[in-house]
């Protein structure tokens, strides 16, 4: 529109609000992509145990109840959550991976508890995928999780042998990795104030149940079931609840960021 000489005069915000309005009231505006799925991966399974205790607790079982617990809180939330397991059988890598990425999952959190030879040493720590591992620790540690995949000898796990090929993809290509980073970083973060449960910190490490999803994914390393101090927090209903409550807050601040970088509802909004 023209005024005076050659100066294009626009219309007032409100005149434009009124032009625009017959669009917005067909429904011609995307729909918001809102965080509303959570695919919860508990460790192990069936004949594959995971870690023993001391005092005979067995890995799988534990993070199963975790997992559990875990999903009930998220579902009165209001959240759709997505389980890999829902019993003590063992799940192969593929169909794991396939289970996530079927129900298109906004996050993906894979629950572990660590093992050590070494009994003194306990704590928590959370893990995003990366090709090299931060420390030799996190290095044993992904060995370890990985070792129940490899035994599968399925071809898809060459990722052991040659991982930049199996990560050059979507994953460097979107926000997936640094999104990645952010959620271990918010599970950590949730998980160093529990009283008693000393924090390792957010490490990286090719793990390959991460490498598969198409979505931020962490794995969280909830306490050492080979330390007596983590393994009773973990056996007990009080340790137990403290560490589920300290997921769901880290899943709810990471569903808050999401929304609000996409312009959808808080994730905890009326809920």
């Amino acid at each position: 529109m023209k005024g005076e000489g050659n100066v294009t005069r626009w219309p007032k915000p409100r005149v434009l609000l009124l032009l625009l309005a017959p669009c917005l009231l067909a429904g011609d505006a995307p729909p918001v992509d809102r965080f509303d799925t959570v695919v919860i991966d508990a460790g192990h399974g069936g004949a594959d145990v995971g870690a023993r205790g001391a005092e005979g607790s067995l890995e799988k079982h534990r993070v199963f109840a975790l997992a559990e617990e875990l999903s009930r809180r998220l579902e009165a939330r209001g959240l759709r959550v997505v389980k890999t397991r829902g019993s003590d059988e063992f799940v192969s890598l593929e169909r794991r991976n396939a289970i996530a990425n079927d129900a298109r999952g906004d996050i993906f959190l894979s629950i572990h508890a660590n093992a050590s030879e070494d009994g003194e040493i306990h704590g928590s720590e959370t893990y995003f995928l990366a090709l090299k591992a931060s420390d030799e620790s996190a290095a044993q540690v992904a060995s370890r999780e990985n070792a129940a995949f490899a035994a599968e000898g399925r071809p898809e796990l060459s990722v052991l042998e040659d991982p930049f090929v199996a990560l050059m993809g979507d994953l460097v290509a979107t926000e997936d990795l640094r999104a990645s980073s952010e959620f271990a970083g918010l599970v950590q973060a949730e998980l160093s104030g529990l009283e008693g449960l000393r924090s390792r910190g957010v490490k990286q490490a090719l793990f390959v149940v991460l490498n598969g999803v198409q979505m931020p994914a962490a794995l969280v390393e909830v306490g050492f079931i080979t330390n007596p101090r983590d393994a009773q927090t973990l056996s007990s209903r009080v340790g137990r609840e403290q560490i589920v409550k300290a997921l769901e807050r880290a899943v709810l601040a990471f569903g808050q960021r999401y929304d609000a970088r996409r312009g959808g509802i808080p994730a905890d909004a009326g809920r």
